[in-house]
């Protein structure tokens, strides 16, 4: 039988293999299937899970109120959905079967494709990655802070990468208003500026691009007291500097047309009295053969 899908990017959402949704309700119920689902395939210990679930303020009777939360998840999920397995409980799913572990996986093949001077595989992989994410991941997680940045940090990576691969590919025009906007929400993150200055550079706008360089470096100054890095740095090197265009070879002239040859007059044709002028008609030559007696 085919296994339920998982969502936790966002609220957690559970699926049937034919994609109708899985009533999940509760706060409490939807956490448990969360922190489960971080760890799909993998069995969780009751302690952990009581620890995620109740964030410190656990019930009176942990284990109890935890075995009867796991009843509740099965019913909900079908009763082969949670295994016990030593000590605590696994989610009877693959990481394949969670959408933030095939948005790691997508993710890392990605990169590789890239890093692996193939930006075009690149792109469509990480354009399947960043489609499963919704926001704000891990949102049924009741302490999701590290483990939400950690994700998120992730998936600015992809972002990173996709745009990499776009300007790669000449589509520098289009990625423009995302880096345009990324680089406002991270304005600190000198690998998102640099690929903002490459963009600008690879669309034609070098003027807006040092303008563009000259407002980070205010910025690193004024918020961290330093200069740009050694990429953003060499960058703005090749920007004052841009190489000289290569000379087009010079075309050909074509060798001038010549006059059409001077020669003698023809003769003029003797015309028989009574005849009329005029130029002579093509006649086939006389068959040598028929002439003969």
């Amino acid at each position: 039988m085919d296994p339920v899908r998982y969502r936790i990017l966002g609220t957690t959402q559970a699926f049937r293999p034919d994609g109708t949704p899985v009533s999940v309700g509760g706060a409490r119920l939807r956490a448990l299937l969360t922190v489960l689902a971080l760890r799909a395939g993998r069995s969780v210990p009751a302690g952990l899970l009581v620890e995620e679930v109740w964030v410190g303020d656990p019930p009176a009777d942990a284990p109890g109120a935890l075995q009867a939360l796991v009843g509740r998840l099965r019913r909900a999920l079908g009763a082969d959905a949670v295994a016990s397995a030593e000590g605590g409980y696994r989610l009877a799913a693959g990481p394949g079967d969670v959408d933030l572990h095939r948005f790691e996986r997508l993710t890392a093949d990605g990169l590789r494709a890239l890093a692996d001077g193939d930006p075009a595989k690149a792109a469509v992989v990480l354009d399947d990655a960043l489609a499963l994410w919704r926001d704000p991941p891990l949102a049924d997680l009741p302490d999701r802070t590290a483990e939400a940045a950690r994700h998120e940090a992730r998936r600015l990576d992809a972002l990173r990468a996709r745009h990499t691969a776009a300007l790669a590919l000449g589509h520098a025009e289009q990625s423009l208003p995302e880096l345009t906007a990324l680089c406002d929400a991270h304005p600190l993150d000198e690998p998102l500026q640099s690929l903002r200055l490459r963009a600008l550079r690879d669309a034609g706008r070098p003027a807006q691009a040092l303008a563009a360089y000259d407002e980070v470096r205010h910025l690193l100054a004024d918020r961290l007291g330093s200069d740009p890095g050694p990429a953003l740095r060499t960058l703005h090197t090749e920007l004052l500097n841009p190489p000289a265009p290569t000379p087009t070879p010079p075309t050909a002239t074509p060798p001038a047309a010549h006059p059409p040859t001077t020669g003698p007059a023809p003769h003029a044709a003797t015309t028989a009295p009574g005849s009329t002028t005029g130029p002579v008609p093509y006649a086939p030559a006389a068959n040598p053969a028929a002439s003969r007696p």
